[in-house]
């Protein structure tokens, strides 16, 4: 029987990258899935990849009224939610700490941190009166072992792990365990960033540190997500998984 038969699942940042593996990947196991992204073309595309048993919406996470609509999309096609991936991320070009702005910084925090309070709010209800749920995050090595140049980065992620494990105690009476995972920088649109500059001399030495010798791919992070977010890891709760090859060791 597929791991995920006939749960439903929202996760956010679906239109590429991480967020397309978890997506496409969850559905091979029998999810119900609602694509969410601000790039709704590219949700789109998702969505259609899926075929029926999946839904897009455009949502920008660090928008608290699109929490609402993502809700409403979901409850009205699917009429539950099983799992909840907080996927979506934003990050500034790898440089000086000082030299991100305020405005910069208010996005970080409001697509890194608050998007999964907000998150929360609207499906921690649901989650309950089903009698149980799943919520994955998306955090990252950087929170793990911070290196210099994506401070605030850094910090958001070491955020995220930090609420990742508070939820899961406050949550287990009401059986929704709450996961994170750590993943080292993959081929998402987001690498260039992390490394300053995207050329092949950058990877040689990103992938030099990493002791299984490469980067991350979505399919690594989509199957980390999909144990957590089955039954096989139904006791696992409060858990920062790093998915990055040894690079924390």
């Amino acid at each position: 029987m597929p791991r995920l038969k006939d749960k439903v699942a929202i996760i956010t940042g679906a239109a590429s990258g991480f967020g397309e593996g978890m997506a496409k990947r969850f559905a091979e196991e029998g999810a119900k899935i609602v694509v969410a992204d601000i790039n709704f073309r590219g949700a789109e595309r998702v969505a259609k990849a899926i075929g029926s048993n999946a839904v897009c919406v455009q949502t920008d996470v660090s928008q608290k009224s699109e929490f609402d609509e993502m809700m409403d999309v979901t409850m009205k096609t699917f009429g539950r939610v099983d799992i909840m991936v907080n996927n979506a991320g934003y990050t500034y070009p790898n440089g000086d700490m000082l030299a991100v702005e305020e405005e910069e910084f208010d996005l970080i925090t409001a697509v890194n941190m608050k998007a999964i309070y907000r998150a929360a709010r609207v499906v921690v209800p649901v989650m309950e009166k089903q009698g149980g749920g799943v919520i994955i995050t998306t955090a990252s090595t950087a929170g793990l072992r911070p290196r210099p140049g994506l401070t605030w980065y850094n910090a958001s992620k070491g955020w995220a792990i930090t609420a990742t494990k508070s939820m899961a105690v406050e949550l287990a009476p009401k059986n929704i365990r709450v996961n994170c995972l750590c993943p080292v920088a993959g081929e998402t649109g987001m690498l260039a960033k992390f490394m300053g500059e995207d050329t092949p001399e950058k990877r040689a030495q990103f992938r030099a540190s990493i002791p299984l010798g490469r980067l991350s791919t979505p399919l690594d992070i989509a199957n980390a997500a999909l144990w957590l977010a089955s039954d096989e890891a139904e006791f696992i709760t409060g858990v920062a998984l790093e998915v990055d090859g040894g690079r924390c060791i």
